[in-house]
């Protein structure tokens, strides 16, 4: 994987969760979540171009046996129109059971879902980042 920031997105419909990764691709942490609608676009090309972004990771909300369903039909639609507020690569990928890993993560240290709605859409942009991040590492080894 070449260097470089890379941007994770957790498509919601009330916020985006967003992480990005350091330059050399080793770790991925949270960025805060935006609100998800127009404005989301612009906020994400202003990340990208903050970060020097090379790429943007996009979360795919599959079912659990793999096939698509309205979630991904959303974030599907949300990529297309930021594709036209950036030049970077996006990428999808499988993001089923994310925001679970994320929730455990926050609950181990002491915080709630009450608490924490919105760190858990970053939270779990940084899981699907750091999958990324991992695997790449690993097959580079």
């Amino acid at each position: 994987m070449p260097k470089g920031v890379r941007l994770a997105c957790d498509v919601g419909t009330v916020r985006i969760g967003v992480a990005r990764s350091d330059f050399h691709g080793i770790l991925a942490v949270p960025l805060d979540a935006v609100a998800a609608g127009e404005q989301s676009f612009s906020t994400i090309a202003l990340l990208v171009e903050e970060y020097e972004a090379v790429e943007v990771i996009v979360g795919l909300p599959l079912n659990m046996d793999g096939t698509e369903g309205a979630s991904a039909d959303m974030a599907r639609d949300w990529v297309n129109t930021l594709s036209d507020h950036i030049t970077i690569p996006i990428q999808f990928i499988d993001e089923r059971l994310t925001t679970v890993q994320a929730q455990r993560g926050l609950h181990a240290a002491g915080r709630n879902i009450k608490n924490s709605r919105s760190a858990i859409d970053s939270a779990s942009a940084v899981v699907l980042l750091q999958s990324v991040l991992d695997a790449a590492s690993s097959k580079s080894q």
